[in-house]
Protein backbone atom coordinates (compact mmCIF):
# COMPACT_ATOMS: atom_id res chain seq x y z
CA UNK A 1 0.00 0.00 0.00
CA UNK A 2 3.09 2.03 0.16
CA UNK A 3 4.27 3.70 2.88
CA UNK A 4 2.45 6.06 4.89
CA UNK A 5 3.24 9.17 6.74
CA UNK A 6 3.02 9.02 10.47
CA UNK A 7 -1.16 10.57 11.47
CA UNK A 8 -1.70 9.31 7.81
CA UNK A 9 -5.16 7.81 7.43
CA UNK A 10 -4.26 4.38 6.79
CA UNK A 11 -8.15 3.16 6.06
CA UNK A 12 -11.31 3.49 4.99
CA UNK A 13 -14.30 2.15 7.36
CA UNK A 14 -17.49 2.21 5.66
CA UNK A 15 -20.71 1.76 8.21
CA UNK A 16 -24.58 2.16 7.10
CA UNK A 17 -28.13 1.06 8.32
CA UNK A 18 -30.83 0.15 5.75
CA UNK A 19 -33.98 0.07 6.39
CA UNK A 20 -35.49 -4.23 7.03
CA UNK A 21 -37.63 -3.43 4.50
CA UNK A 22 -35.17 -2.61 1.78
CA UNK A 23 -34.27 -6.01 1.54
CA UNK A 24 -33.31 -5.66 -2.56
CA UNK A 25 -31.28 -3.03 -2.03
CA UNK A 26 -29.39 -4.15 0.65
CA UNK A 27 -28.46 -7.26 -1.58
CA UNK A 28 -27.37 -4.58 -4.05
CA UNK A 29 -25.06 -2.97 -1.86
CA UNK A 30 -23.54 -6.10 -0.43
CA UNK A 31 -22.55 -7.47 -4.16
CA UNK A 32 -21.14 -3.79 -4.79
CA UNK A 33 -18.85 -3.97 -1.46
CA UNK A 34 -18.05 -7.10 -2.46
CA UNK A 35 -16.52 -6.46 -6.26
CA UNK A 36 -14.82 -3.63 -4.28
CA UNK A 37 -12.93 -5.68 -2.42
CA UNK A 38 -14.21 -4.78 1.05
CA UNK A 39 -13.20 -6.79 4.04
CA UNK A 40 -16.62 -6.81 6.77
CA UNK A 41 -15.32 -6.70 10.31
CA UNK A 42 -16.21 -8.47 13.38
CA UNK A 43 -17.46 -5.80 15.08
CA UNK A 44 -19.36 -3.46 12.34
CA UNK A 45 -18.24 -1.65 9.16
CA UNK A 46 -16.45 -2.35 5.80
CA UNK A 47 -12.97 -1.59 5.34
CA UNK A 48 -10.58 -0.51 2.39
CA UNK A 49 -7.20 0.79 2.18
CA UNK A 50 -7.20 4.66 2.23
CA UNK A 51 -6.97 4.95 -1.43
CA UNK A 52 -7.90 7.65 -4.34
CA UNK A 53 -10.03 5.02 -6.24
CA UNK A 54 -11.92 3.16 -2.85
CA UNK A 55 -12.35 6.34 -1.80
CA UNK A 56 -14.18 7.14 -4.09
CA UNK A 57 -15.99 4.05 -4.22
CA UNK A 58 -16.93 4.39 -0.30
CA UNK A 59 -18.37 7.76 -1.10
CA UNK A 60 -20.73 6.51 -3.92
CA UNK A 61 -21.39 3.71 -1.84
CA UNK A 62 -22.72 6.09 0.94
CA UNK A 63 -24.59 7.94 -1.24
CA UNK A 64 -26.51 5.12 -2.73
CA UNK A 65 -27.36 4.15 0.56
CA UNK A 66 -29.07 7.55 1.67
CA UNK A 67 -30.76 7.43 -1.38
CA UNK A 68 -32.25 4.09 -0.40
CA UNK A 69 -33.43 5.97 2.90
CA UNK A 70 -30.64 4.79 4.87
CA UNK A 71 -27.67 5.80 6.81
CA UNK A 72 -24.03 6.12 5.91
CA UNK A 73 -20.95 7.36 6.92
CA UNK A 74 -17.32 6.86 5.52
CA UNK A 75 -14.84 7.16 7.92
CA UNK A 76 -10.86 7.73 7.80
CA UNK A 77 -8.86 6.06 10.36
CA UNK A 78 -5.00 5.31 11.15
CA UNK A 79 -5.49 2.29 12.92
CA UNK A 80 -7.76 -0.02 15.03
CA UNK A 81 -7.36 -0.54 18.29
CA UNK A 82 -8.07 -4.59 17.91
CA UNK A 83 -6.99 -5.29 14.69
CA UNK A 84 -3.43 -4.35 13.90
CA UNK A 85 -2.28 -3.46 9.98
CA UNK A 86 -1.11 -6.01 9.82
CA UNK A 87 -3.78 -8.77 10.32
CA UNK A 88 -6.09 -6.43 8.11
CA UNK A 89 -3.10 -6.88 5.26
CA UNK A 90 -3.12 -10.56 6.13
CA UNK A 91 -7.09 -10.69 6.06
CA UNK A 92 -7.23 -9.17 2.67
CA UNK A 93 -4.62 -11.08 1.04
CA UNK A 94 -6.46 -14.21 2.69
CA UNK A 95 -10.03 -12.92 0.98
CA UNK A 96 -7.76 -12.69 -2.63
CA UNK A 97 -6.31 -16.00 -1.97
CA UNK A 98 -9.42 -17.86 -1.64
CA UNK A 99 -10.83 -15.89 -4.63
CA UNK A 100 -7.55 -16.89 -6.92
CA UNK A 101 -8.02 -20.39 -6.11
CA UNK A 102 -11.62 -20.74 -7.03
CA UNK A 103 -10.63 -19.04 -10.50
CA UNK A 104 -7.02 -21.83 -10.56
CA UNK A 105 -9.85 -24.38 -9.90
CA UNK A 106 -11.94 -23.50 -12.97
CA UNK A 107 -9.48 -23.23 -15.13
CA UNK A 108 -8.23 -26.59 -14.56
CA UNK A 109 -11.70 -28.24 -15.56
CA UNK A 110 -11.71 -26.67 -18.33
CA UNK A 111 -9.53 -29.03 -20.02
CA UNK A 112 -12.42 -31.56 -20.04
CA UNK A 113 -15.10 -29.49 -22.21
CA UNK A 114 -14.47 -28.50 -25.94
CA UNK A 115 -12.24 -25.92 -27.33
CA UNK A 116 -15.44 -23.62 -27.89
CA UNK A 117 -16.26 -23.67 -23.96
CA UNK A 118 -12.69 -23.94 -23.63
CA UNK A 119 -12.60 -20.39 -25.68
CA UNK A 120 -15.47 -19.08 -23.63
CA UNK A 121 -14.16 -20.26 -19.99
CA UNK A 122 -11.11 -18.91 -20.60
CA UNK A 123 -12.18 -15.14 -21.86
CA UNK A 124 -14.70 -15.60 -18.56
CA UNK A 125 -12.07 -16.13 -15.79
CA UNK A 126 -9.54 -13.51 -17.83
CA UNK A 127 -12.32 -10.90 -17.27
CA UNK A 128 -12.60 -11.86 -13.19
CA UNK A 129 -8.53 -12.15 -13.23
CA UNK A 130 -8.39 -8.69 -14.00
CA UNK A 131 -11.23 -7.43 -12.10
CA UNK A 132 -9.22 -9.63 -9.05
CA UNK A 133 -6.39 -7.41 -9.86
CA UNK A 134 -7.72 -4.31 -8.84
CA UNK A 135 -8.55 -5.29 -5.82
CA UNK A 136 -5.58 -6.96 -4.82
CA UNK A 137 -4.16 -4.88 -2.16
CA UNK A 138 -1.20 -6.10 -1.05
CA UNK A 139 0.10 -8.64 -3.90
CA UNK A 140 -1.52 -12.10 -3.19
CA UNK A 141 1.07 -14.86 -4.26
CA UNK A 142 -1.74 -16.67 -6.32
CA UNK A 143 -1.44 -13.83 -8.52
CA UNK A 144 1.29 -15.23 -10.68
CA UNK A 145 0.45 -18.71 -10.25
CA UNK A 146 -3.16 -18.20 -11.61
CA UNK A 147 -1.31 -15.93 -14.39
CA UNK A 148 0.70 -18.67 -15.28
CA UNK A 149 -2.42 -21.00 -15.64
CA UNK A 150 -3.97 -19.06 -17.56
CA UNK A 151 -1.33 -18.65 -19.95
CA UNK A 152 -0.24 -22.37 -20.28
CA UNK A 153 -4.07 -23.49 -20.75
CA UNK A 154 -4.40 -20.58 -23.48
CA UNK A 155 -1.12 -22.12 -25.35
CA UNK A 156 -2.48 -25.70 -24.69
CA UNK A 157 -5.58 -25.00 -26.38
CA UNK A 158 -4.29 -23.01 -29.80
CA UNK A 159 -4.63 -24.79 -32.05
CA UNK A 160 -7.60 -26.46 -31.03
CA UNK A 161 -9.54 -23.18 -30.66
CA UNK A 162 -7.40 -22.04 -33.92
CA UNK A 163 -9.65 -24.96 -35.89
CA UNK A 164 -12.91 -24.05 -34.49
CA UNK A 165 -12.69 -19.96 -34.95
CA UNK A 166 -11.39 -21.02 -39.26
CA UNK A 167 -14.50 -23.11 -38.99
CA UNK A 168 -16.72 -20.38 -37.43
CA UNK A 169 -14.83 -18.09 -39.88
CA UNK A 170 -15.85 -19.37 -42.66
CA UNK A 171 -19.46 -19.88 -41.89
CA UNK A 172 -19.95 -15.90 -40.81
CA UNK A 173 -18.51 -14.11 -43.82
CA UNK A 174 -19.84 -11.93 -46.19
CA UNK A 175 -23.17 -13.04 -44.79
CA UNK A 176 -26.00 -10.77 -43.98
CA UNK A 177 -27.11 -9.83 -40.71
CA UNK A 178 -30.72 -9.02 -39.13
CA UNK A 179 -31.92 -6.83 -36.29
CA UNK A 180 -35.15 -5.40 -35.32
CA UNK A 181 -35.91 -1.19 -36.24
CA UNK A 182 -34.18 1.22 -34.79
CA UNK A 183 -31.50 -0.13 -33.37
CA UNK A 184 -30.61 1.18 -29.69
CA UNK A 185 -27.46 0.39 -27.81
CA UNK A 186 -27.12 -3.41 -27.74
CA UNK A 187 -27.68 -3.81 -31.48
CA UNK A 188 -25.54 -1.15 -32.69
CA UNK A 189 -22.61 -2.09 -31.00
CA UNK A 190 -23.06 -6.02 -31.66
CA UNK A 191 -22.95 -4.62 -35.01
CA UNK A 192 -19.35 -2.88 -34.47
CA UNK A 193 -18.18 -5.55 -33.42
CA UNK A 194 -20.01 -8.31 -36.03
CA UNK A 195 -18.05 -6.22 -38.95
CA UNK A 196 -15.18 -5.35 -36.93
CA UNK A 197 -14.23 -9.04 -35.26
CA UNK A 198 -16.35 -11.07 -37.07
CA UNK A 199 -17.31 -10.80 -40.57
CA UNK A 200 -15.53 -7.78 -41.91
CA UNK A 201 -18.02 -7.81 -45.34
CA UNK A 202 -21.30 -7.95 -43.28
CA UNK A 203 -24.46 -6.56 -44.41
CA UNK A 204 -27.15 -5.32 -42.42
CA UNK A 205 -31.39 -5.47 -42.69
CA UNK A 206 -34.03 -4.68 -40.37
CA UNK A 207 -36.80 -6.41 -40.14
CA UNK A 208 -39.46 -7.46 -37.18
CA UNK A 209 -39.40 -10.74 -38.44
CA UNK A 210 -36.62 -12.76 -39.41
CA UNK A 211 -37.86 -14.72 -41.63
CA UNK A 212 -38.82 -12.75 -44.21
CA UNK A 213 -34.23 -13.05 -45.26
CA UNK A 214 -34.27 -16.36 -45.56
CA UNK A 215 -30.74 -17.28 -44.84
CA UNK A 216 -29.92 -14.05 -42.69
CA UNK A 217 -28.28 -13.75 -39.20
CA UNK A 218 -30.47 -12.71 -36.82
CA UNK A 219 -29.14 -10.71 -33.97
CA UNK A 220 -30.93 -9.33 -30.56
CA UNK A 221 -34.20 -10.66 -31.99
CA UNK A 222 -36.86 -12.12 -30.09
CA UNK A 223 -36.66 -15.12 -31.83
CA UNK A 224 -34.66 -18.47 -30.76
CA UNK A 225 -32.39 -18.62 -33.85
CA UNK A 226 -29.24 -16.48 -34.01
CA UNK A 227 -27.78 -14.76 -31.76
CA UNK A 228 -29.48 -12.77 -28.70
CA UNK A 229 -29.38 -12.48 -24.74
CA UNK A 230 -28.60 -15.30 -23.38
CA UNK A 231 -28.91 -15.70 -19.68
CA UNK A 232 -28.25 -12.37 -17.90
CA UNK A 233 -25.33 -11.54 -20.93
CA UNK A 234 -26.50 -8.84 -23.36
CA UNK A 235 -26.46 -9.71 -27.35
CA UNK A 236 -23.00 -8.30 -27.28
CA UNK A 237 -21.66 -10.12 -24.43
CA UNK A 238 -23.28 -13.48 -26.10
CA UNK A 239 -21.27 -12.64 -29.12
CA UNK A 240 -17.96 -12.23 -27.75
CA UNK A 241 -18.27 -15.36 -25.86
CA UNK A 242 -19.76 -17.42 -28.79
CA UNK A 243 -16.78 -15.76 -31.08
CA UNK A 244 -14.21 -15.94 -28.31
CA UNK A 245 -12.97 -12.64 -28.79
CA UNK A 246 -10.06 -11.55 -25.91
CA UNK A 247 -9.82 -8.14 -27.07
CA UNK A 248 -9.38 -6.05 -23.35
CA UNK A 249 -10.85 -2.93 -24.60
CA UNK A 250 -13.87 -5.17 -25.99
CA UNK A 251 -14.42 -6.66 -22.64
CA UNK A 252 -14.76 -3.17 -21.27
CA UNK A 253 -17.00 -2.51 -24.03
CA UNK A 254 -19.08 -5.31 -23.05
CA UNK A 255 -19.13 -4.04 -19.83
CA UNK A 256 -20.87 -0.59 -20.35
CA UNK A 257 -23.36 -1.99 -23.02
CA UNK A 258 -24.22 -4.34 -20.56
CA UNK A 259 -25.23 -1.99 -17.85
CA UNK A 260 -27.10 0.32 -20.48
CA UNK A 261 -29.10 -2.43 -21.97
CA UNK A 262 -29.87 -4.09 -18.94
CA UNK A 263 -29.73 -1.43 -16.36
CA UNK A 264 -28.82 -3.63 -13.41
CA UNK A 265 -25.29 -2.00 -12.68
CA UNK A 266 -23.64 -5.21 -12.70
CA UNK A 267 -20.34 -3.84 -13.68
CA UNK A 268 -21.26 -0.07 -12.49
CA UNK A 269 -20.45 1.22 -15.12
CA UNK A 270 -22.15 4.18 -16.08
CA UNK A 271 -20.36 5.61 -19.89
CA UNK A 272 -23.10 3.69 -21.62
CA UNK A 273 -26.15 6.06 -20.41
CA UNK A 274 -24.43 9.07 -22.59
CA UNK A 275 -24.30 6.62 -25.72
CA UNK A 276 -27.81 5.50 -25.37
CA UNK A 277 -29.29 8.87 -25.15
CA UNK A 278 -27.11 9.93 -28.11
CA UNK A 279 -28.55 7.33 -29.65
CA UNK A 280 -32.40 7.64 -28.52
CA UNK A 281 -32.08 11.31 -29.79
CA UNK A 282 -31.43 10.67 -33.36
CA UNK A 283 -34.26 7.75 -33.75
CA UNK A 284 -36.57 10.88 -32.58
CA UNK A 285 -34.98 12.88 -35.40
CA UNK A 286 -36.65 10.06 -37.81
CA UNK A 287 -33.33 9.31 -39.33
CA UNK A 288 -33.05 5.77 -41.66
CA UNK A 289 -32.29 2.51 -39.37
CA UNK A 290 -29.00 2.30 -41.76
CA UNK A 291 -28.09 5.73 -41.30
CA UNK A 292 -28.40 5.36 -37.44
CA UNK A 293 -26.19 2.67 -37.42
CA UNK A 294 -23.90 3.63 -39.50
CA UNK A 295 -23.42 6.95 -36.88
CA UNK A 296 -23.62 4.06 -33.92
CA UNK A 297 -20.93 2.27 -35.53
CA UNK A 298 -19.06 5.15 -35.72
CA UNK A 299 -19.64 5.77 -31.88
CA UNK A 300 -18.70 2.46 -30.63
CA UNK A 301 -15.19 2.80 -33.02
CA UNK A 302 -14.62 5.88 -31.28
CA UNK A 303 -14.88 4.81 -27.92
CA UNK A 304 -12.95 1.29 -28.53
CA UNK A 305 -10.43 3.77 -29.86
CA UNK A 306 -10.58 6.02 -26.26
CA UNK A 307 -10.44 3.22 -24.22
CA UNK A 308 -6.41 2.55 -25.34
Amino acid sequence: MGVTKVGEARWLLLVFSLPAKRASQRVAIWRKMRRYGTLPLKSSGYVLPNLPANQERMEWLAAAIRGYKGQASVVQAQSFDDLPDDRLRRQFTEARTRDYQRLLHEVKKLGAISPERTTAGLNRIRRQFLDLQEIDFFGCPLHAKLDKALARAGESGATARGRGRRRKSREYTSRVWVTRPRPGIDRVSSAWLIRTFIDPKASFVFDADPSAHPGAIPFDMFCAEGFGHRGEDCTFETLCKHFGIPDERVRRIAEIIHDADLGDEKFARAEGQGLDKVLNGWAKQDLPDAEILRRGIDLIEGLYEGLA
